[in-house]
């Protein structure tokens, strides 16, 4: 018994070390190492201290080796809805870094987030910043579950 609570605080001790489980060799270490296409599809965003989630649509961008794409926001309660352009890649850090635009021209908002591990290339989380204001907002990117078993 007494045998059985050691090696229960110790399984507990690792635990809270970060010794868990050995990482999953299948997943990248980070987003240097994620195939591209990972990215594309949908993606679920939510910003703290803003209702809601938004969802977000990524695909090939056609100019770079990078991503382009959607941001949609339920601005309040009713149905309406803003639609934001999206386009970025993965920069030298292995950050994911996402310009947005409200109208395809001007810099409205600035995402830069890290891969988590052992997520698998299913979350990310990092900062968004609104080029407006220059408020940030922690923000956590989440791909949807009918997208997770597609590249």
């Amino acid at each position: 018994m007494k045998t059985a609570r050691i090696a229960a605080a110790l399984l507990a001790a690792a635990l809270a070390a970060g010794c868990a489980a050995p990482r999953d060799p299948n997943c990248p270490a980070d987003a240097r190492e994620l195939p591209l296409q990972a990215l594309y599809g949908q993606w679920e965003a939510r910003f703290d201290d803003l209702p809601g989630a938004a969802v977000v649509q990524l695909g090939k961008h056609p100019e770079y080796a990078g991503v382009r794409g959607t941001i949609t926001r339920h601005t309040d309660t009713s149905t309406k809805t803003t639609v934001a352009q999206l386009a970025g890649d993965v920069d030298d850090e292995g950050a994911l870094s996402i310009d947005e635009s409200l109208d395809g021209r001007a810099i409205s908002g600035v995402w830069s987030g890290t891969l988590q591990p052992g997520a698998c290339g299913r979350e990310f989380r990092g900062t968004w910043r609104d080029a407006a204001t220059e408020r940030t907002y922690p923000f956590v990117l989440r791909k949807t579950a009918a997208q997770e078993g597609k590249p």
